[in-house]
This record gives structure tokens, C-alpha cells and sequence, in this order.
């Protein structure tokens, strides 16, 4: 297989999601119970992937307190919201696809999920889809 280079725009190279990163992505069209909106989403498919296809595989982010309960939700440390300090939660539960390209996806503030966390919300993940 053969990996390219991301492509290079004015001069330095475009930006591309990559596995473990923190987006910003809007979850609108949305159904039923899912998210709506500008939220923050953990990437969980790898960078080529994400370059090539233009799509993102990851779990929506939120500071909903009801999540505290949530067996499938894993709280990933404090965030500042609307003046307050809140804790911020990844909802393993809900893994989605997005064209990041097309929704304009952006890097979060948060940047990255640190190593121990991303191997938290993978052994939950896997409580549910049971892929390892």
C-alpha cells in the first residue's frame, strides 16, 4: 500500500484529523436521541483514513451532567464552560462517521486525548461492540 503526502497548501501542510485528536464537528442533520450541534469529537480512525475518505470515525464529546451515571461514558477530565468548570465526558455509546471536510471540522482547544484516557474509552468502546 501506498501512503501519500499530505498535500501541502500555501506552504506548510494541511491539516488533517488524526486517531487520539479532539475536533470540533457539527453534528447536525440529527435523529432521535443523538447529539445535535457544534460539539467536540474524539477521533478513533487513523489519519490516512481520515485524508483519503474524508470521513472521521470517532465518539461525540459533551458536559451534560446526566452523563455522570452513564455506564458508557467516560468522564476525561474538566472543561471550562460558560464561565464554570465542568467535567467533559466521551460517549462510547454513540460512535458516529462524519465528512469532516464538508461539516468543516477544526482542531479543539484540547488537541489530543492523553495515552491512559484513549485506552479508557477504547475498553469501553469495546464493552459494547466487542472488537478485541
Amino acid at each position: 500500500m501506498v501512503i501519500a503526502a499530505k498535500p501541502i497548501i500555501g506552504g506548510k501542510k494541511a491539516w488533517v484529523p488524526e486517531r487520539q485528536d479532539i475536533i470540533w464537528i457539527n453534528c447536525n442533520p440529527q435523529a432521535g436521541n443523538e447529539m445535535r450541534d457544534l460539539h467536540p469529537f474524539l477521533v478513533l480512525s487513523p489519519r490516512i483514513f481520515n485524508e483519503r475518505t474524508s470521513l472521521v470515525i470517532g465518539l461525540p464529546m459533551t458536559t451534560a451532567e446526566y452523563n455522570a451515571d452513564n455506564p458508557f461514558a467516560v468522564a476525561v477530565g474538566n472543561t471550562r464552560v460558560k464561565k464554570s468548570e465542568k467535567t467533559s465526558y466521551v460517549l462510547c455509546h454513540q460512535p458516529k462517521s462524519f465528512d469532516w471536510r464538508s461539516r468543516k471540522a477544526s482542531p479543539h482547544p484540547l488537541k489530543r486525548l492523553p495515552d491512559l484516557q484513549f485506552a479508557e474509552v477504547r475498553a469501553c468502546l469495546n464493552q459494547i461492540v466487542q472488537l478485541a
